[in-house]
C-alpha cells in the first residue's frame, strides 16, 4: 500500500462524518422551527378529535328533532287527533295505541327521551313517559320557540333529573296561543345524556371537555374539574368564538390551550383544555432521545464500517454480479465465491433463485389473470344492502298494529329482493331480473316512507341486455338515503333506459336536495380514486365494476349531473361487448 493513501476503512469513517454532521446541524435548525408547527398540529388534531365527537352528537340531537315531524305525518297519530271516537272504551283503546307508538319512537333513539303530544282543546295530553300529564305553562312557554331550548326548571315527572333539551312543532303552523294551537308535540332529553357522552370521550383520554353557552351552566362529565371550568367561564364570557379554534389563557398559573368547536344543533361550543406543557411534552422528549441516539449512532458507525468492509463489501460485489447476469437474461448464473459466514445461506438461495424464476415468471403472469377475475367478484360482493334492521323494524311496528296486508307486502318484498341479491353464481343477470329488485326495493321504501312515487321506462329490446347483478340498486339507494329522505314531501324517483349508439345507458333521477356544482364536480373526481369515507361505497363500487367489465375509458362507468326534477341525475353508461360479460361469468 502506498504511504500516504487513504484506506476504504478510512474513507467511510470519513463519509460518516460528512453525513452525520449536517444531519445534526440541521435537524438543531429545523427542529426549533418546527416547534410552533407541531403545536399547530397538534392543535388541529385536538379540534377535529372534539368535531369527530360533535359530528356523532349532532347526529343524535338531530334524529331527536325529527321525531316530532314523523309523528305529525302518521296516520294513526292523525286518525286520533281528528276522528276521534265518542265512545269512552274506544277512546281508552285509542289512546293507548298512540302512546304504545310514542314509546316506540322514542325508544328508537340511544339517549333517554320524552315524546308528547298536547292537544289544548281536550286539556289533554298522550306521552311515551306515563308520568306527564297536562301541562298548559309548557304550551304557553315552549310553542312561541323555535329550534331546541334549554329548560333549567325542575321536573318531578321527568325519567332523569336535571335540566333538558326541548323541541316542539304546533298545528297549525306559527300558532303562539292556546286558542290557536290545536296540537303541540314535543321532544326533550335530559342533560344527562350529554353527560353520559362526554364521560366515554373523557376516558382514557386528556383534558377534561364540556359544552358552554354564554349565560346558561356549562354541562360536563361525572368526573369534571368544576374549579378549573369555574375560572376558565370569565375567560370565555369575553370572547368571541367562531365556529371552531382554539385560545390561550392561564389557569391556576400555568399556560393552558382551549380549543371549541360550536354544535349545530343546539347552538352550544364543545370546549376542551390542555395544559401546553403536555402539548410541547412530545417534543422535548423527543429530542433528547435523538441526541442520546445520534451519539451512540456515531460510536457504532464506526466499529460497523470496519466489519462492513471485511464481511460485507466483497460478499456484495459478488451478488451484484450475479444479479447484473439474471437482469441480462442469463438464467444460468450461479455464485460460487464462499465467503464463509451468514452470505453462504444467500448466495445458496441465489442459486435456488435462479434456477426458480422461469417457474415463478410463469405464475405471475397466471395470478394477473386470475387477480383481475377476483378483483370483479370482490367489488360485486361489496353490494350488502343496509336497510335490513330498518325493514324488519317496519314488519315489527306494523304486526303490533294489526295491519296484516303491509306486512305481508313488506315480508314478501323484503324475502323477493334478497333472494335475488344472495344468489351469486353468475356476475351477471338479464335486466329484466334487475327491474324486478328495483320495483321490490323501492316497494319496501315506499311502504316505509308512504311519500315515495317511481316510475320505469325501460324500452323492451333492454330487458334481455345481461348487466352485473346488483347495478342500479345501490343508485337508488343513494338517491333515497341522501336525496328524497333529507327533503320533505312527495320523494319522486325516475328511471329511464336508452341506448345511444354503441352504448347503453340508464338514468337515475330523484327530486332531493340535490348538490352544488362545485360538490358535484368534487364527486366526480372521487370516483377515480381510491375509495374513501367521502364517497358513496355504493356509487364507487358500481363505477368500478363498470369499468373492469367494459374497460376504462370509453368502456363504461357513471356521470353525474343536476336533474330536472330538482335533485341529482346519475347515469351509468357502458359499451355493448357481449364478450366481456361472456368473460365475466367464466370467472
Amino acid at each position: 500500500m502506498m504511504a500516504g493513501r487513504l484506506t476504504i476503512f478510512s474513507k467511510i469513517i470519513m463519509l460518516i462524518v460528512v453525513l452525520v454532521t449536517p444531519v445534526l446541524i440541521l435537524y438543531i435548525y429545523t427542529n426549533r422551527v418546527s416547534v410552533d408547527v407541531v403545536q399547530d398540529e397538534i392543535q388541529s388534531s385536538n379540534l377535529s378529535q372534539l368535531s369527530f365527537f360533535l359530528q356523532q352528537f349532532d347526529t343524535t340531537v338531530e334524529q331527536l328533532a325529527m321525531f316530532p315531524g314523523i309523528l305529525g305525518s302518521d296516520p294513526y297519530l292523525r286518525d286520533f287527533l281528528e276522528k276521534r271516537s265518542d265512545k269512552p272504551f274506544d277512546r281508552i283503546t285509542e289512546q293507548t295505541r298512540i302512546t304504545e307508538k310514542l314509546s316506540l319512537q322514542s325508544v328508537s333513539s340511544a339517549w333517554t327521551n320524552d315524546l308528547t303530544v298536547y292537544m289544548p282543546k281536550e286539556k289533554q295530553a298522550v306521552s311515551s313517559n306515563l308520568l306527564m300529564s297536562y301541562n298548559e305553562e309548557d304550551i304557553r312557554t315552549f310553542a312561541p320557540l323555535l329550534g331546541w331550548t334549554y329548560d333549567s326548571s325542575k321536573r318531578e315527572e321527568a325519567r332523569q333529573p336535571g335540566a333538558r333539551f326541548v323541541r316542539q312543532i304546533v298545528e297549525p303552523y306559527g300558532a303562539t296561543s292556546i286558542s290557536q294551537i290545536r296540537t303541540m308535540i314535543q321532544v326533550s332529553f335530559s342533560d344527562s345524556n350529554l353527560t353520559a357522552m362526554l364521560d366515554q370521550v373523557k376516558s382514557g383520554d386528556k383534558g377534561d371537555p364540556f359544552f358552554y353557552r354564554f349565560g346558561k351552566p356549562p354541562i360536563g362529565s361525572s368526573t369534571k374539574n368544576n374549579d378549573r371550568i369555574e375560572e376558565l367561564l370569565p375567560f370565555l364570557n369575553t370572547q368571541h368564538l367562531e365556529e371552531t379554534g382554539s385560545l390561550f389563557t392561564k389557569l391556576e398559573g400555568k399556560r393552558h390551550a382551549v380549543f371549541y368547536v360550536k354544535s349545530a344543533q343546539l347552538d352550544w361550543y364543545l370546549i376542551n383544555y390542555v395544559p401546553v406543557q403536555d402539548i410541547l411534552a412530545p417534543i422535548k422528549q423527543t429530542n433528547i432521545l435523538f441526541y442520546t441516539t445520534i451519539v451512540l449512532l456515531l460510536a457504532m458507525s464506526f466499529l460497523v464500517a470496519y466489519f462492513l468492509y471485511r464481511n460485507v463489501q466483497r460478499p456484495i460485489r459478488k451478488l451484484v454480479q450475479g444479479v447484473q447476469r439474471l437482469k441480462k437474461g442469463d438464467l444460468s448464473a450461479r455464485l460460487r465465491f464462499r465467503p464463509h459466514n451468514e452470505f453462504d445461506f444467500l448466495f445458496e438461495r441465489f442459486n435456488e433463485m435462479a434456477e426458480q424464476i422461469q417457474d415463478l415468471i410463469e405464475r405471475v403472469y397466471a395470478e394477473k389473470l386470475r387477480l383481475h377475475e377476483a378483483t370483479v367478484k370482490q367489488l360485486q360482493a361489496q353490494i350488502n344492502p343496509h336497510f335490513l334492521y330498518n325493514s324488519l323494524f317496519f314488519v315489527i311496528n306494523t304486526a303490533k298494529l294489526g295491519d296484516t296486508p303491509a306486512v305481508v307486502a313488506m315480508a314478501q318484498n323484503l324475502a323477493e329482493y334478497y333472494r335475488y341479491s344472495t344468489r351469486m353464481e353468475l356476475q351477471t343477470a338479464s335486466f329484466r331480473e334487475e327491474i324486478k329488485l328495483i320495483e321490490n326495493y323501492l316497494t319496501i321504501h315506499n311502504l316505509r316512507m308512504q311519500r315515495l312515487h317511481y316510475e320505469l321506462h325501460i324500452p323492451a329490446y333492454m330487458l334481455d341486455v345481461q348487466v352485473p347483478r346488483l347495478l342500479i340498486q345501490p343508485i337508488v339507494e343513494n338517491a333515497i338515503v341522501h336525496g328524497v329522505e333529507k327533503k320533505p314531501g312527495e320523494g319522486i324517483i325516475l328511471i329511464t333506459g336508452d341506448q345511444q349508439g354503441d352504448y347503453y345507458t340508464i338514468t337515475i333521477e330523484d327530486n332531493g336536495r340535490g348538490m352544488e356544482p362545485v360538490d358535484l364536480h368534487e364527486l366526480e373526481k372521487q370516483l377515480t380514486r381510491p375509495m374513501d369515507t367521502e364517497v358513496s361505497c355504493g356509487v364507487w363500487n358500481v363505477h368500478k365494476r363498470l369499468r373492469y367489465m367494459f374497460g376504462d375509458g370509453d368502456g363504461g362507468g357513471i356521470t353525474l349531473a343536476p336533474s330536472k326534477l330538482g335533485g341529482l341525475k346519475v347515469t351509468l353508461r357502458w359499451r355493448r361487448c357481449e364478450q366481456d360479460v361472456t368473460a365475466l361469468n367464466r370467472g
